[in-house]
Order: structure tokens, then sequence, then C-alpha cells
């Protein structure tokens, strides 16, 4: 079995973190084979005396401009002297279910050197919330169960994922102040022709949003980082595809998608431009709509089809406005590389 260290950046997460430690430090894993390394960037003196309470490293990091990028250079930094097999990063805020550092170490022993868990809701309690929660298993069946299945690496999550130890130090490097750092990561698995597994099942359970105003305030960050990433990577990506890369030129063609709500949007509106002006169009029009709705429904768990996703459908039209409100604001967001509540990730 490997050594896995574990990394949580956080900031101000003091109402989270305490309880995400203790959920790390309950695996069955053997103790001795694994750690947990809590980075902690601007937490209270009280949250920071009751983890240093636990069997838990703390590396307390102060930036002026903070990014999850920095603060895993800063744990690497703190902890190299002590090599390990396995780094797992997680988010202040997830909790991992029985069993996977046990998943993670079997991936790695059957060959892989990245892996992406299955990352879930651990709150559904509000429309909204639950909504976001469908959000994320659509993305879960696109993005990643899809992707394996069509032979190509699994999409990372920027929580969740675990990496080779070594490998993870080479692709951190020189990573910048970039917001969107799982995604960076990604590229770079990419441009090396790394596989990523999906651990398909094995669940990290993520806090969902559940309010218009910081759903507005998250898809600001993740469009700034889509267009970011878009501009830096377009002519690598046609390149690469030329050179047989598939899986980055894939990897960039996602950075031309509009978010899948925002999609349902604008296609429900062209059937209502065919119906009125363009009727040879009609049919062909609703045929593409019930194609995109059922592929996106396909991604939802059988479980929540009940009377709650009935009202987390019905928060579709504020989520479609907090999306162009979101556009709105890509200029200031992309002037923000900061950490965010629960260190969010950039998943569109």
């Amino acid at each position: 079995m490997r050594k896995i260290r574990i990394f949580v950046p956080g900031y101000k997460e003091d109402s989270v973190i305490i309880s995400t430690a203790k959920n790390i430090l309950e695996q069955d894993y053997p103790k001795e084979l694994f750690e947990v390394v809590i980075i902690a960037d601007s937490f209270s003196e009280a949250t920071l005396k009751t983890l240093n309470s636990l069997p838990i490293r703390v590396v307390e990091v102060h930036f002026e401009k903070s990014t999850k990028g920095k603060a895993l250079q800063k744990a690497i930094e703190a902890t190299q002297n002590k090599s390990v097999d396995i780094l797992l990063i997680l988010d202040a805020d997830n909790h991992i279910g029985k069993g996977f550092l046990h998943a993670v170490n079997n991936a790695f022993e059957a060959g892989f050197q990245a892996v992406q868990g299955h990352r879930t809701a651990k709150n559904t309690q509000t429309p909204f919330a639950l909504l976001d929660a469908c959000t994320e298993e659509i993305n879960n069946h696109i993005f990643r169960r899809g992707h394996v299945a069509a032979g190509l690496p699994s999409a990372l999550i920027g929580s969740g994922m675990a990496f080779d130890w070594q490998l993870f130090i080479e692709l951190l490097t020189d990573i910048g102040e970039t917001s969107g750092e799982d995604k960076e990561l990604e590229f770079r698995l990419m441009r090396l022709r790394k596989d990523v597994a999906f651990l398909d099942g094995e669940y990290v359970y993520d806090e969902k949003v559940a309010k218009t105003d910081v759903f507005s305030q998250q898809r600001s960050r993740w469009l700034a980082t889509q267009v970011e990433f878009f501009e830096k990577y377009f002519i690598e990506g046609w390149i690469q595809l030329f050179r047989g890369n598939i899986s980055f030129f894939n990897k960039v063609f996602q950075t031309y998608l509009f978010p899948r709500v925002l999609l349902v949007a604008v296609l429900g509106l062209w059937i209502i431009f065919c119906f009125f002006f363009a009727g040879n169009l009609l049919i062909f029009s609703i045929f593409l709509f019930i194609a995109l709705a059922v592929s996106l429904l396909m991604g939802i768990p059988t479980k929540w089809y009940n009377k709650d996703l009935v009202n987390a459908f019905l928060q579709i039209p504020s989520a479609i406005i907090s999306i162009l409100k979101s556009a709105l604001n890509i200029g200031k967001a992309r002037k923000q590389f900061i950490h965010t509540p629960h260190g969010e990730d950039s998943e569109k």
C-alpha cells in the first residue's frame, strides 16, 4: 500500500475545516500510511488551536493575494523533506466516503498517476442547492464518466483529485496566480499525455451553492477562468491536435462551450424564433432541444427524481439570470485571483 499525503487548503474556512479534518481522520486506511495537512490562510486563533490538537499538520500561510496554487506550493515546501507516493487534494468543506483512500491507492496500483474522485453534493436541502447538485452530476456524467467511456482522460474538478507526488511537484511549478489552478494542472497533464482515472462511485461530498447571489459570483469566476484558458491555449490546442494529442484539444474545445443551463435557454429562444420566422427549421430545432435535454437528464441520479427535483428545475430561470449577470462581471472576476468560500473550483 502507498503513502498518501492529503492537502486541504482553506481561506477563512473556520466554519467547516474542523469537521473536514475529523472526517478524513476517520478513514480506515492504515494510520501510518496517510497524513493530513491543513493549509490555513487567515484562520482564527481558536480554529488553529483546535486543529493543532488533532493528529494532523497545520501549515499557516499569508499572501497579499491568496490563491490555491500559492497555498499548495507553500505546503509542498513545508513537507517535501518527507516524500510520499500520492498527494490527494480536498477542499476545506469536503468529506470523503469510507474506503476512498483505498480506492485511490488501488488506482495507482493499477498504473495511473492521476485520478479524480466522484464529487457529489453534501447538501440538497434547498431547491437551488439541488439544482447546483444536478449540474455537478451532469458534469460527472459528461466530462468524467463520458470521457472515460470514450477513451479520454477524466476531467479534473479541483478537489477529490490525486496525483503522483513527484508528478504533482512538476505540474505545479510556476503555475502563477490563476484562479483555475485545477484546469491549468489538467492542461499540463494533457500536454504530457497522462491518463486520468475517474473513481466512479467513490464519493467526495461537497457543499453546494444555496443562494442565487453566491451562484452568480461563483459563475463569474468560472466564466472568467474559461475565457482565460480560451485565450491562453486556443492556438496550442490546434497544434496539439495536429500532433495527435486529442486529449489536449478536447480540453481546449471545452473552453468554446456555453454553460449548459445557458445553452438550454438559447435553444429555447431559438425555437421561439423559428416558430415565428423560420418554420422550416422548427422541427430540427425541437429535435436538438429534446436531444440536449435528454442528454443532460441522463446525468441526474434516478434517486433524485421526485417533487424536489421539479422545485429545483423551477430555479432554472433564476440560474439563467445569474449566469447572464456573471457574464457581465467577467472583467472584474479576472482581476480577482483570490480564494473563494469553500475552495470553489473552476468547473462550469
